[in-house]
């Protein structure tokens, strides 16, 4: 009530300055009859008045409950901060909510701007989400609906693996999903979000958003697909609750057009059939068939069939080769008398896991070191050689240096001691944290032959091996994977898995193209040591054949 109670009197002193003009320059004293016509323009005044104090009330009534919701939302979220966000909807939704929902809230109450909290709010904004952010985090609500073919209702109603905080999606929410697919001309989405929006009008859901907005762009975006026919009867429908609509009156007579000009080219393309028929003799012998050719999945299938799960399983006779083991690398001092639990994960390339490598208590450290410094993760450009961000590679991550910190130095020297490799060469432990829908599509760790400058000003060759560091478990999605021989390694905290980029003769092992899919629901951080050539020379002698 402090804004109504502060806005009282700015209302006052109008109602006074009004009646205090017409009494100025009409004399209204002076004749009844005047003073008559004072009586009905104060009624509506108060009218006026009456109507400003509801809709004032009926303000606070709105904020008051928006208030409720949010003081509930956040109690819940805070608890498990990192779980609650780690369910994609609840992310893209904590977006839409900074980026728009707050901002028509302090539209709703900006009217008074000495307030504090409108004034608090007010500077708060400017470090919110953008709409870049939150187009970002819906569009990777598309890429978790396609990578891991979850349909538009399944996300809406919450119902994914391994969920802590279920979340549902509102009318609005499919809404704003399908408006920001149809902005990238993507109707295949705007088609699934706006018929889930329409669905759960149909279900009864309240919601501001009316169903011939939701069937003007459903419409259009299935006729875009090329479907007249279902197009058509989107259309009937939005006609049949708001006959007087100009564009879906064009577009019913356009599809009508459309479809009937399809139906006289399918009855011509059929009497051609037949008369071709007729002209065929019976004696004439069919051409052999030529056996269809084996289509070679393309790498994005595979990269997606892999990260649900469905890989190439390995035979029983190359399964039966990988063990597990005991590991003290050669009797390292170190490991002598406590070696560590290492198994095979993968067979060619090489791929090994080292389990319980790195505690809780060094993850802990190593995330509160990177926290501040994380960024939006970057790509060299193969080209210019230049770092820049990508739409491929979705995460942030943070440098840090083995002299800031002796955990970091330790953690160092841990990869040294086991996989035998110089460490000064290296490049500095990197930290990644994966958002919403994180990923990084597929990508080889070192340079290729058309690459020769892309470690050049490091001045340390090229990257002979990768070792990383799982630092969190992962409920659903998020494993690292190998499209070109369908290896697929699955987060597990306190776990790393090592392998060589590179053969002994130096040259580059294409099958170790990897990528890290993107986090269905969960957090995901890792932590990785690029290995360099440079120091590896008495450690990993060279080999003459190239495949050695």
């Amino acid at each position: 009530m402090l804004s109504l109670r502060m806005e009282l009197p700015c209302w006052c002193l109008l109602l006074l300055s009004c009646l205090k003009s017409l009494s100025a320059h009409n004399d209204f004293f002076t004749s009844i009859g005047h003073m008559t016509d004072l009586l009905y323009t104060e009624k509506d005044l108060v009218t006026s008045l009456k109507d400003y104090i509801r809709a004032e009330e009926n303000k606070l009534e709105q904020v008051k409950r928006w208030a409720d919701k949010l003081d509930s939302l956040t109690a819940t979220a805070t608890q498990d901060p990192e779980g609650f966000l780690g369910h994609p909807v609840n992310a893209f939704k904590l977006m839409k909510r900074l980026n728009t929902e707050w901002g028509d809230l302090e539209s709703l109450v900006l009217s008074d701007t000495t307030d504090g909290f409108i004034s608090n709010l007010t500077i708060q904004r400017q470090h919110f989400p953008t709409d870049e952010d939150q187009t970002g985090a819906a569009k990777a609500l598309l890429r978790l609906q396609d990578t891991y073919r979850l349909d538009a209702n399944t996300i809406s109603i919450g119902d994914l693996p391994g969920v802590k905080h279920k979340s549902l999606m509102t009318v609005e929410d499919c809404y704003e999903l399908g408006k920001i697919a149809y902005s990238d001309v993507d109707y295949y989405h705007t088609e699934l979000w706006m018929a889930q929006a329409l669905k759960q009008l149909d279900q009864g859901e309240e919601s501001t958003l009316d169903k011939v907005t939701v069937l003007d762009y459903l419409s259009y975006a299935i006729y875009q697909q090329g479907e007249i026919d279902r197009a058509l009867e989107y259309t009937k429908k939005l006609l049949e609750l708001d006959p007087e609509h100009q564009r879906a009156n064009g577009n019913l007579k356009y599809f009508e057009f459309q479809l009937e000009k399809q139906r006289k080219a399918a009855e011509a393309e059929g009497e051609k059939q037949k008369e071709r028929g007729k002209r065929e003799t019976s004696e004439k012998k069919k051409k052999p068939k030529k056996k269809a050719s084996i289509q070679l999945i393309p790498e994005r299938k595979k990269y997606e069939m892999l990260c649900r799960g469905e890989g190439i399983r390995m035979t029983p006779r190359r399964e039966s080769r990988l063990f597990c083991r005991y590991y003290d690398n050669n009797r390292n001092p170190m490991y002598v008398l406590a070696p560590v639990r290492q198994q095979d994960e993968w067979d060619r390339p090489y791929i090994v896991r080292f389990l319980d490598i790195i505690s809780d208590k060094e993850i802990e450290r190593v995330k509160q070191l990177a926290k501040p410094r994380l960024r939006r993760a970057t790509i060299s450009n193969p080209i210019t050689g230049v770092l820049e961000t990508a739409p491929y590679r979705i995460s942030k991550s943070a440098w840090l240096t083995g002299y800031e910190d002796p955990m970091i130095e330790k953690i160092n020297q841990r990869i040294e001691d086991l996989t035998g490799l110089e460490m000064d060469t290296a490049e500095e432990l990197q930290v990644a944290n994966y958002g919403v829908g994180g990923q990084y599509e597929p990508h080889f760790d070192f340079g290729r032959k058309d690459e020769p400058d892309a470690f050049k000003e490091l001045g340390t060759g090229n990257r002979i091996a990768t070792w990383l560091f799982y630092m969190s478990d992962v409920a659903a999605g998020g494993a690292t994977v190998f499209p070109d021989v369908g290896a697929a390694v699955w987060p597990q905290k306190g776990t790393a898995v090592f392998w060589y980029n590179l053969f002994p003769s130096g040259e580059g092992d294409y099958s170790t193209r990897h990528a890290a899919c993107p986090v269905l629901v969960g957090n995901k951080w890792v932590s990785n040591k690029w290995i360099h050539e440079r120091g590896q020379e008495w450690r990993r002698p060279c080999a003459l054949n190239e495949t050695e």
